[in-house]
């Protein structure tokens, strides 16, 4: 029997994430997952991949908006997958509260990946938060509702969309899949590198790979294509540095056409809820 039994949204694309008891199923996916967005000069999108630091900025849920917690990798004293590290006092100004809806009226077309986006600026202060925290000029930005972000027409119909998450709604890994890889790493590494918004138990490891039509309550999922991983899984997201593991290991057996795979990506075709210890039910088609 398939479980859910764990649920995660990242609210600000490549910062932290936030587990979830419960979680509203959108349009585009999870409610607040990427709807939020740091863009360059440029207005391209900044990921943990060129600023490893953003992984040490983590959100949480509140009444009044999204706060945001930078807390340096100095002041962690154990971390899942890394050594002792030093204690150094915090910097000041370590919490930004963001609202949910932007205190602006300022739009512009953003750059996420090979997608043109358009997205409304939040709020200055914000800006110049983030800006000093990464120590790169940066803006912060959101998708309203009426900003449509199509997935790939190569893997899926027309009319399905997305927020600002690398190319769709959701992504499915199972815990089976995680404890398989650790068999073969020398230091275990806990889910959070690989950033999936559902993580299921039971069956065998990389079940995921084959559920193309399931159920979870009311909701139906397809399975459209495996993710590809790049270096973000090797950032530790405790301390921000960078390693070798996973994708050494992975590459060994989980490489195909020279894309190294772990996790499936979904697409859904009606809204609800999902909660941990709901039952996935395979669709025989």
């Amino acid at each position: 029997m398939l479980r859910i039994s764990e649920l995660y949204i990242y609210p600000v694309k490549s910062l932290g994430g936030i587990a979830l008891d419960t979680a509203l199923v959108t349009d585009r996916g999870f409610e607040h997952d990427r709807r939020w967005l740091l863009i360059d000069d440029s207005n391209v999108q900044l990921t943990q991949r060129e600023f490893p630091a953003m992984a040490l900025l983590r959100p949480q849920l509140t009444p009044d908006g999204l706060l945001i917690t930078h807390t340096p990798a100095s002041t962690r004293l154990h971390a899942p997958d890394s050594t002792r590290l030093r204690i150094t006092h915090p910097p000041d100004n370590t919490q930004l509260l963001i609202p949910y809806k932007p205190v602006t009226g300022a739009f512009t077309e953003v750059q996420c990946w090979d997608d043109t986006v358009r997205a409304q600026f939040v709020d200055p202060q914000a800006d110049a938060w983030f800006s000093n925290i990464l120590q790169t000029n940066c803006r912060l930005v959101y998708m309203p509702d009426e900003s449509k972000r199509q997935t790939d027409l190569k893997y899926t119909e027309k009319g399905h969309i997305t927020s600002f998450a690398d190319g769709y709604p959701f992504l499915l890994i199972g815990q089976a899949s995680l404890d398989e890889l650790n068999s073969r790493l020398e230091q275990p590494l806990p889910m959070n590198r690989f950033r999936p918004n559902i993580v299921f138990t039971g069956g065998e490891p990389f079940q995921e790979d084959r559920l193309h039509d399931f159920c979870i309550g009311a909701i139906r999922f397809t399975g459209v294509k495996l993710c590809a991983r790049c270096v973000m899984t090797t950032i530790n997201q405790q301390t921000a540095q960078k390693g070798k593991e996973p994708l050494r290991t992975l590459a060994a057996y989980r490489a195909r056409d020279k894309k190294i795979l772990f996790g499936q990506n979904l697409i859904h075709h009606n809204l609800g809820h999902l909660s941990i210890g709901d039952e996935l039910i395979p669709i025989d088609n």
